[in-house]
Order: C-alpha cells, then structure tokens, then sequence
C-alpha cells in the first residue's frame, strides 16, 4: 500500500502561482511513477503531469506545458507541482497519483493504483 497526502491548494488570481505537494509513505516510493490529475466540478477527471519513478523523465498535457513543472524527491518521498501563471480553468480538485507499471508516461487514470484524497485550487478571474 501507498499512502498519499496532498497539499498546498488554495484560492489565488489569476497570474498568481502555487505549488502543490504530495508526501507519499508506505512502499518504495521510487518503484513508482507519480502524476497529477485534476477534476472541475461536472468534468472527468483530467491528466496534468507525470514523473517517472528516478525522475528523469517527465510529460504534461498540452494545457499545462510551459506553465506547471513537476518534481519529485526520493529522499524525502515527496513530489511537487509548481503552477505558474495560473488560470480560471486551471480551478480543480488536483489529486497525486502513484502508478506502479512501466508503460511511459502513464496519462490515464487507470494506470494508477493509488490516489490522494485531493486538494482544492481555485483560481479567480
């Protein structure tokens, strides 16, 4: 099992920045690929981001690249998302995501096998 704690959310404008950050305990954490994905009130869930498990490779939805960058660290179990230049649509519940299977990069919610509880971003106009 694979705990994931999410934080870091909140209510910004837009232009602003905010960093998520997600504290993973349980199972080796570098055995996993970690994700961000994102949920708007009415909408499927969307994928933002991915890193794989050392870290060296990361991939992002069109919507986000050039704007968020994701991190992790093994040492101290943790992945970010640094969110830049934020926008109305970018307001989401966004979830950590660890997956445990090879196929690079893991964009769907389905290749995931554990998941945060979620934390609130919202971005005002």
């Amino acid at each position: 099992q694979v705990q994931l704690v999410e934080s870091g959310g909140g209510l910004v404008q837009a232009g602003a920045s905010l960093r998520l950050s997600c504290a993973a305990s349980g199972r080796t954490f570098s055995n996993y690929a970690m994700g961000w994905f994102r949920q708007a009130p009415g909408k499927e869930r969307e994928f933002v981001s991915t890193i794989s498990g050392s870290g060296s490779l990361t991939y992002y939805a069109a919507s986000v690249k050039g704007r968020f960058t994701i991190s992790r660290d093994n040492a101290k179990n943790t992945v970010d998302l640094q969110m830049n230049s934020l926008k109305p649509e970018d307001t989401a519940v966004y979830y950590c995501a660890a997956a445990a299977g090879r196929r690079w990069p893991p964009k769907g919610y389905y290749e995931y096998d554990y998941w945060g509880q979620g934390t609130q971003v919202t971005v005002s106009s």
